[in-house]
């Protein structure tokens, strides 16, 4: 029997990303979903958070939490994290980084990565990561979009390493990396 597969898989934004994800685990009996970003008082956030929960099986859980270690470190079943970028976003918004040193925030969310990566190549249940690829396109003008962009480009990146395949969905199709 193989070992159970952790895969990372990224894209942009309304890549199909998520779609491809759930996709992978269609044949599990239970997985627990993991959603790790801030909650918004947005009618369009909402609105996408819904169509997200409707497509999931009724056998699915979902976990609305940043603390994505402890959930992989618990995991009875297989998990679908989305997205590591609501995560980063989530992290520092609660720690109220977003103004601090970049030293500051790095270490913060290093830190936070950390866990993860311990508990994310600790668990035996298959694995499924979620981000945004962010780095494709101009220099953000504002600090915290620049911010934002290096810090989940570190994410990625040390995750991916962490991963058995990294997957690349672009317009819905799917590049295995």
């Amino acid at each position: 029997m193989n070992a159970p597969v952790k895969v990372l898989v990224t894209g942009g934004v309304r890549s199909g990303k998520s779609r491809h994800a759930e996709l992978l685990l269609a044949d599990a009996s239970g997985v627990t979903y993991v959603a790790a970003g801030p909650v918004y008082d947005d009618a369009d956030w909402a609105a996408r958070i819904e169509v997200h929960r409707a497509r999931r099986p009724d056998t699915w859980s979902t976990e609305e939490t940043r603390d994505v270690a402890g959930v992989l470190a618990t995991a009875a079943e297989p998990v679908l994290v989305d997205c590591l970028g609501t995560w980063l976003t989530g992290v520092i918004d609660d720690a109220g980084l977003w103004e601090a040193p970049v030293e500051q925030v790095e270490a913060h969310v290093l830190g936070h990565l950390d866990a993860l990566l311990v508990a994310l190549t600790g668990t035996a249940e298959q694995v499924v990561l979620v981000t945004n690829e962010v780095g494709l396109g101009v220099v953000p003008e504002h600090r915290s979009a620049r911010l934002f962009r290096d810090l989940l480009g570190t994410i990625n990146q040390r995750v991916a390493a962490a991963c058995d395949e990294v997957h690349l969905v672009i317009a819905g199709r799917v590049l295995r990396l």
